[in-house]
């Protein structure tokens, strides 16, 4: 059975200049290259989720722009629904500014545009594409009031929420009462509960302040380690594949979007999506850009038998 898959969140284009290393406070150094993609966390993991096989709508605001035309031409490509998007007459597309070194680490930095401007508003317009999904997922690049609206609409109709609390930063208690799923990395872990991620024992004790909050299903990721998942079921650390990293860039969305395409909406195979989304995650960090570097269900198979 096919996921129905609905993202709410950002649309930015990218613009990503290659370097030798990141340069130093004051310090002016060349690029090696430059490239403009279609990017933005939440449409990197609309794209991960669409090219592994769900079928996806997405709920964002894009600028009267070029930018906005060519963010909805692009996730069109990819078959993602965008009667959800709107087209904000004032404020710009969202963009982000990827520096990118030769070790395939990054820093981004993220013009909100169009996206900040999303409401309650186009949440409730969307709310047919929110009610017929099987997931939900938001992430930080947009309003919480958006996403507190997008998930007690699907609460309402029985649809499971994933929030992925990023960029981290201090959550509305409410949102997290709604949240089934959330999937922060060790850092924005640590940001929401205080607790650093040092080994098993600080991922249990996570887990248990997360359900304190009211998020009884939690999934850590940890970089290049794996990642770690713990739901009413039960837990375990699932390790990633080993393979040299070229553009971490859409690593984390990869993940994201690729798991909600195989999880099951009683998350009984927790475990065997985890394992796919990983595999995803690493075929993504081998080429260069977002979108770009996202493989299809076909190429994560074809990688599982190698």
């Amino acid at each position: 059975m096919t996921n129905r898959v609905t993202i709410v969140g950002s649309l930015n284009v990218d613009t990503t200049m290659r370097i030798k290393r990141m340069p130093l406070p004051g310090e002016t150094i060349s690029a090696l290259d430059k490239t403009n993609a279609a990017g933005g966390k939440g449409a990197n993991q609309a794209v991960a989720a669409a090219r592994s096989g769900a079928a996806t709508a997405f709920v964002g605001q894009v600028g009267d722009d070029a930018n906005g035309k060519m963010m909805i031409k692009s996730l069109n490509e990819d078959k993602v629904d965008t009667t959800g998007i709107n087209v904000d007459g004032k404020a710009g597309t969202g963009s982000a500014a990827i520096l990118l070194d030769d070790d395939g680490q990054n820093s981004i930095l993220v013009y909100g545009g169009a996206n900040q401007e999303l409401s309650v508003k186009e949440v409730e317009a969307a709310k047919e594409q929110i009610a017929n999904a099987d997931f939900v997922i938001a992430q930080f690049e947009t309003p919480q009031d958006a996403t507190l609206r997008a998930f007690q609409i699907a609460k309402e109709n029985g649809v499971k929420t994933i929030l992925n609390p990023a960029p981290a930063h201090e959550i509305n208690p409410e949102l997290l009462k709604l949240t089934d799923l959330i999937i922060p990395n060790e850092t924005e872990s640590a940001s929401l509960t205080g607790i650093i991620i040092t080994d098993e024992t600080s991922m249990l004790m996570s887990a248990a302040k997360f359900a304190q909050m009211g998020v009884r299903n939690l999934i850590i990721t940890v970089g290049a380690k794996g990642a770690f998942y713990c739901t009413q079921d039960g837990y375990n650390f699932v390790p990633a594949f080993k393979v040299k990293a070229v553009d971490t860039t859409a690593a984390g969305d990869t993940f994201i979007g690729a798991l909600s395409s195989q999880l099951k909406p009683d998350m009984s195979n927790i475990e065997k999506a985890l394992s796919y989304a990983q595999r995803a995650s690493s075929l993504a960090v081998q080429k260069l850009g977002a979108m770009p570097s996202i493989p299809t269900h076909d190429e994560v198979i074809a990688a599982s038998k190698n």
